[in-house]
């Protein structure tokens, strides 16, 4: 589903505290030139009509003869391109192209149109899929799903690229038109060609779209006193989330906490910080944020809501940006240990400007570091135990809407013969093959599921099949057991 969900929700959230942000951002003079373009719009065509070839133009108060290519080709295609051309795409294209040529993926530009969808899909809570995304050397990647979503039930993974939305290449689009094309309505049905790292060949993934859960935080109580927070986001009601499940923890015996992380896509930096206080001591730093100059500033722990009991953090390739930020300033100023495996590798931090005419354009402002002064900016940090989840995490996707029988032969298939093995199901030799130990093993699993008993995989039987192998890695979460571990050993 989008941009980010980070960029859903962080871009939405980021626009209403623009002004009062943790990081106080310079305006660069090609952003308030950009404002120029849009806020002229509408009269830039007679402008450019009424002074011919004059193109040296006057911006801000200074002749900026670097416009002359610009203006020349706004005159060469209003005047002779063989349809008429809309001013408004030829503006937009233009500064699409400007904030294109930096090369980031995370700074994007929305036209009013776009704007206006975008921010009407994310009011309180939106449909679709689940999953937030980027745009990554001309691909469109996913950096996680969310918690409970369509994109996690279908089996969709950090990395996974998705090369087309309903039969349309995404190859070169920008994550924000992305976003677009996968959004839909509840109950609506989008196909997905997702291409995973290390699988030779696609694989084409129906999903219904659902309304997405905004809840950030969800609190359980484990053995031995040992409570597990799982936090999905960093949006805007996140500390408060937390706060009250500590509480709630506490109240339930709480002797030690587990963290976690995983497949946290970020989001906002002010509840990153509120949150890093809680467990960092008074004086310790939480993170550097550096800009263009080469300028820092450093952001110290109040010590205010701190929590004292032994705490662990689980990251994988999931956790990034505000995660990343908030799992270093842990590691490097309070000694929490880290445990799973490498984060995803964040270390920019972007801003927000809304132009009058309802387009909006977001964009990378600085770097953040960690409390020692690292950037792991595409580098991720290591975790300090790094302990990998058991092989059938990492089983391809099944597609729903394919029919697996009795004689076909697929890597689809061997995906099924590896799920039903793993949950006691014995389908004979794990070799691709739907033969007849296959089929009985596929017949018995329909019966214990009390489902339509047709001796095939597909529709119902693929689905509860895959939701049946995520509870699997829920039971036996070698990461979370390590990092019970290592709670209770430090009480």
């Amino acid at each position: 589903m989008v941009t980010n969900v980070e960029d859903e929700k962080q871009e939405k959230e980021q626009q209403k505290q623009s002004s009062s942000n943790y990081v106080k951002m310079k305006r660069f003079h090609f952003v308030m030139l950009l404002f120029f373009i849009v806020f002229i719009t509408a009269g830039i065509t007679t402008f450019a009509l009424a002074f011919g070839d004059e193109k040296a133009v006057d911006v801000g108060g200074a002749n900026r003869p670097e416009f002359n290519k610009l203006y020349d080709v706004y005159d060469k295609l209003k005047s002779n391109y063989y349809e008429k051309v809309d001013d408004e795409k030829l503006i937009n294209g233009a500064i699409n192209g400007m904030v294109q040529s930096l090369g980031d993926p995370y700074s994007d530009y929305m036209s009013k149109s776009e704007a206006k969808q975008f921010h009407e899909s994310i009011e309180s809570s939106f449909e679709g899929i689940g999953a937030e995304i980027q745009e990554k050397d001309g691909n469109i990647v996913i950096v996680s799903p969310i918690k409970g979503s369509p994109a996690e039930k279908a089996g969709l993974r950090p990395n996974d690229r998705i090369l087309s939305v309903n039969g349309k290449s995404l190859q070169g689009m920008s994550s924000t038109k992305a976003v677009m094309m996968i959004r839909g309505k509840k109950g609506t049905k989008v196909k997905l060609k997702i291409q995973r790292p290390g699988e030779q060949d696609p694989i084409e993934v129906s999903i219904v779209r659902d309304t997405i859960p905004i809840k950030t935080v969800y609190p359980e109580m484990l053995d031995h006193g040992v409570a597990k927070i799982q936090i999905t986001s960093f949006s805007e009601n996140t500390y408060k989330e937390l706060k009250q499940a500590i509480v709630e923890m506490k109240k339930k015996g709480m002797t030690s906490l587990v963290l976690d992380l995983r497949q946290n896509p970020g989001g906002l930096l002010d509840q990153a910080i509120k949150m890093s206080n809680m467990f960092v001591p008074k004086g310790k730093i939480l993170l550097q944020v550096e800009d263009r100059n080469g300028q820092r500033e450093k952001f110290i722990a109040d010590g205010k809501d701190k929590v004292n009991v032994p705490v662990a953090v689980l990251i994988d390739g999931g956790s990034a940006s505000a995660s990343e930020i908030f799992a270093s300033a842990l590691k490097e100023s309070a000694g929490v240990p880290l445990i799973g495996e490498k984060s995803f590798g964040k270390g920019t931090v972007q801003t927000t400007e809304d132009f009058k005419d309802g387009s909006n354009l977001k964009f990378t402002t600085a770097k953040w570091l960690t409390p020692k002064g690292e950037w792991i900016h595409k580098k991720g940090i290591k975790p300090d135990y790094e302990v990998k989840l058991p092989s059938y995490a990492n089983l391809p996707i099944v597609d729903p809407d394919k029919e697996l029988k009795e004689s076909d032969l697929s890597k689809e298939v061997k995906a099924v013969e590896q799920m039903l093995s793993a949950l006691g199901y014995n389908p004979g030799k794990v070799d691709g093959y739907f033969d007849g130990e296959t089929k009985d093993a596929v017949v018995r699993f329909q019966r214990d599921q009390k489902l339509q008993v047709t001796g095939k995989v597909s529709g119902e039987t693929t689905i509860k099949l895959m939701d049946q192998i995520r509870k699997e890695i829920q039971d036996h979460d070698t990461q979370v057991k390590k990092a019970v571990e290592i709670v209770t050993k430090n009480k």
